[in-house]
Parts: C-alpha cells; sequence; structure tokens
C-alpha cells in the first residue's frame, strides 16, 4: 500500500495512457458547431460515439445538447457510409430544418475513408440539400489529437466553408475564441462593446448553452454567430485568435484565403493576459481603453495586493488543455504561486513545452512539465513532491480526495458543480472570481488545519 508521502518510481510509458488529461475530437467539434445560430452538428459513425459526445456535453454544460448521426450498423462499417449520410442529411433538412449541418467524422469513417465532399456533392446532385442551406464538414478521427484539435478543426472548417472577401474593409474585428466555456465568449464580447469595437466572434456558445429556462424549447437557440457573420469575416480588418491550439488554425486560415491579417495571443486569465487582449484590441481598432475596464483593472490589482500573503509560495498543479494550463500557468506565477506540475494530454508541440518553461524558469523550483501526458502521471508526481492545491477538471477530484489536497475545479469536463458556464474566468473580472475560487479552498484548509491543531492541544 503506497503512503502520502512515500517516493515511488515512475518509469516512462510509451505506448499506454492511464486516465487520460483530454477527450476524443468530435467532442470539441460538436461544442464548436454549436457555435453557429441554427445549426445541427452531425456524427458521421455509430449511434454509441454519437450518444457519448452528446452525454459528455450536456453533463457539462447541463443543457440539452441536439445532434444527429448517421448511425453506422455492420454493412456501413465493411462497405461504407455514404448511403447512410445521404439518407441522415434528407431526413435533417426534411424534419428538423437547420440553417448548417455541421458533419464531423469519427474513427470509424476515418478509417474506412469516406470522402464526406464527394457525398455532400452527390447530396445535392439528388435533390436531398435544399438550396440555401449549408453542409460543412471536418475531419476529427478521435485516434489523433485531442477535443481542443477537434474544436480547432471545426472552426477552420468554418473559415473555409463560409468566409469570403468582397474586397471592401469593414471596421469589424473577428474574436476567435479557444475551447472555453459559453461565459468567457460572453465576457471577450464584453470587453470588446465597451471598448466600443464592432466584432463579430465564431464560433459563439452564448446563449446556446447557458440560456434561460423559458418553458419552451427550442432545437436552435437565439445564440450562435450567424452566417451573414460568418461570410463578412473575410472582410474584417483584423482577426485576434485566443489560444494557439484551439483558434489559431481558423484565424491563419483566414489570412490566407481573405487576407485578413491576424494576431495570435493567449487566452485572457489573469492580469497579463487580459492586459494583453485589451491593448491588442485597442491597436487593432483604433480606440481607447475606458474607464470601467480601467477600474476593472485595477479592483484586480488590489485583491492581489490585498491577499498575496495567502498565495505566495503556494505549491499548485495544473492539469487541463494547452491553452487553458499556459494561461492558468502564466496568471499563477504573476501571483507569487508555484506551478511544480503541469500536465495537458492534448500534443501540443516543442514550442508550447517551452513557452510553459519559460514562464515558471524563475520560480525556484524544479517543475514537471509532460506534454502530452495522462492523470497518472500527474497522481504520481504529486504522491513524490505534493502540493497545496490542485486546479483541473472533475476526474482531479479522486486525486485530490486521496492526497486531501484542496482543489478547484476548471478546464473540461466539470460534472459536479455549477458556475463555469454562467461565471467566467476571463478577463480582469474572470481573475477575481478565480483568485476567490482558489482562496476560499485554501482559507477552508487552513482553518480545518488550524482547528484540528486546537483539538490536539485540547485532548
Amino acid at each position: 500500500m503506497l503512503l502520502r508521502h512515500t517516493p515511488i518510481e515512475i518509469k516512462e510509458r510509451k505506448a499506454l495512457t492511464v486516465n487520460p488529461a483530454k477527450t476524443c475530437q468530435p467532442i470539441g467539434a460538436m461544442y464548436a458547431s454549436l457555435g453557429i445560430h441554427g445549426c445541427l452538428p452531425h456524427s458521421h459513425g455509430s449511434q454509441g460515439c454519437y450518444a457519448y459526445h452528446r452525454s459528455a456535453l450536456t453533463r457539462h454544460f447541463k443543457e440539452p445538447v441536439v445532434a444527429a448521426t448517421s448511425a453506422f450498423t455492420e454493412g456501413a462499417s465493411v462497405f461504407g457510409g455514404q448511403a447512410n449520410l445521404l439518407q441522415s442529411i434528407d431526413n435533417i433538412f426534411t424534419v428538423y430544418n437547420p440553417d448548417v449541418i455541421a458533419v464531423h467524422t469519427t474513427c470509424l469513417s476515418e478509417t474506412i475513408g469516406d470522402d464526406i465532399p464527394q457525398i455532400v456533392a452527390k447530396a445535392r446532385a439528388d435533390g436531398k440539400a435544399p438550396a440555401g442551406k449549408y453542409i460543412i464538414h471536418a475531419n476529427t478521427p478521435s485516434y489523433v489529437g485531442s477535443h481542443v484539435t477537434g474544436y480547432s478543426n471545426m472552426v477552420k472548417a468554418m473559415v473555409d466553408y463560409f468566409s469570403t472577401s468582397t474586397g471592401a474593409r469593414t471596421k469589424a474585428v473577428n474574436l476567435i475564441p479557444g475551447f472555453v466555456e459559453p461565459s468567457d465568449m460572453a465576457e471577450i464580447q464584453r470587453i470588446a462593446e465597451v471598448m466600443g469595437v464592432p466584432y463579430i466572434m465564431f464560433p459563439d456558445t452564448s446563449k446556446v448553452l447557458n440560456g434561460p429556462l423559458t418553458g419552451k424549447y427550442k432545437m436552435f437557440p437565439d445564440g450562435g454567430t450567424t452566417i451573414e457573420d460568418l461570410h463578412m469575416t473575410g472582410d474584417s480588418k483584423g482577426t485576434i485568435a485566443l489560444g494557439r491550439t484551439g483558434a489559431m488554425a481558423a484565424a491563419r486560415a483566414l489570412d490566407s484565403k481573405c487576407k485578413v491579417p491576424c494576431e495570435i495571443l493567449d487566452l485572457p486569465i489573469g492580469l497579463q493576459g487580459t492586459d494583453a487582449f485589451v491593448d491588442k484590441l485597442r491597436l487593432m481598432a483604433g480606440v481607447n481603453v475606458p474607464d470601467i475596464l480601467n477600474l476593472e483593472r485595477g479592483q484586480l490589482v488590489d485583491c492581489i495586493s490585498d491577499w498575496h500573503q495567502y498565495l505566495y509560495g503556494k505549491r499548485v498543479g495544473v492539469v487541463g488543455d494547452p491553452d487553458q494550463v499556459l494561461a492558468l500557468t502564466k496568471f499563477l506565477v504573476s501571483l507569487d504561486m508555484k506551478p511544480v506540475h503541469i500536465v495537458t494530454g492534448s500534443p501540443a508541440g516543442k514550442k508550447y513545452v517551452k513557452a510553459l518553461e519559460e514562464v515558471v524558469a524563475d520560480i525556484g523550483e524544479e517543475v514537471n512539465i509532460k506534454v502530452p501526458g495522462d492523470m497518472l502521471l500527474f497522481h504520481q508526481w504529486i504522491k513524490n513532491a505534493p502540493v497545496d492545491l490542485i486546479i483541473g477538471n472533475t476526474y482531479c477530484k479522486y486525486i485530490a480526495k486521496d492526497e486531501d489536497i484542496p482543489m478547484v475545479r476548471h478546464g473540461f469536463p466539470i460534472y459536479d458543480r455549477m458556475g463555469h458556464s454562467y461565471f467566467s474566468t476571463m478577463g480582469y473580472r474572470g481573475a477575481m472570481r478565480l483568485m476567490e475560487q482558489i482562496l476560499g479552498v485554501l482559507m477552508d484548509r487552513q482553518d480545518r488545519d488550524a482547528t484540528d491543531i486546537t483539538m490536539e492541544l485540547v485532548m
């Protein structure tokens, strides 16, 4: 039996992943598709895959996630899924009448090698796709990348299928968020609005996966980026992509296709991340920063100053998606905390690892970084070198419970806490909320430890 502080030997695993810190591409593609107004995501594969993807998103957002499937059976697995997709397209437009069908592939259809553009062309030739309706697609094999990769591929597909350039530049700025919460997308838009910047955000899941309960069901909610706006992205004056792994591919595709210049930033988490976003938005749009944002920034700086003594030197383990992990790590270092164990399950490349190493270079501690890594490795690191705080998704709770370490839930998925869909952790206000969450669990632990000491003295 392993005790908490018993050092254990960690052997490198090259061909085995245990408790991966990620999920599969189609989940990210389905989430991105829901950010288009009037869009029905379509899973080109078996019903089992489709059911899992819907279930994961529904459990995370606590909202009914609507999608369709090609419902592969044994025959489709052998002979291909063309007949299934043709029938699906006909049924979807006849029964549900969406504006867009966003097809993403699965392991099975990718292994078979179905040619989605050819099948869609045949559907149009056969009259199964009405005029004025759109079908887009992204290749999202689950055995490559992660849910962030699938999200990125589908957002890039929006550029490939919709973005057009008329040659007349508008004053709008394209905002492409990475794989973040609907609340985060809403906060990014709020910042642009208070700065007076005309913008087009895509995708946009705010008011789609965090909408109100009105008593009336809408298959296609009021939110989401409209097709008209997606077409207009090719005429925007510039693009700001927030997150390299989730948003950069679409931004660069838009630059290549429509010559819209792009800037790639980290997610606006924390003081420095939000400063970078606000400053880039100011320069690109040619506007001034309003007093309300200066006030919010000053409040965040005040919070950091007031509570620094409780955060200083605290060791942290961070696990999650690449863009989230990098931005969180920068924020933690700015608070004089020490992120010493850092894991992301998604592949992100050597430049990403180098960026992480540069962030933590001066914290005065040995730092473990694994990209991609898994939860078992993360747990082994914590056993050998315990931390004061864990930040990660719901599945980190088992590590936190085993090692008796405070935990803040952040990222995807979160199944057992509310708030992430409604309360952003981005921008200056979001950073204050994140600080409140961190301080809450740390102070609870401090209070509990003080109570335990008192009880020991009494006894």
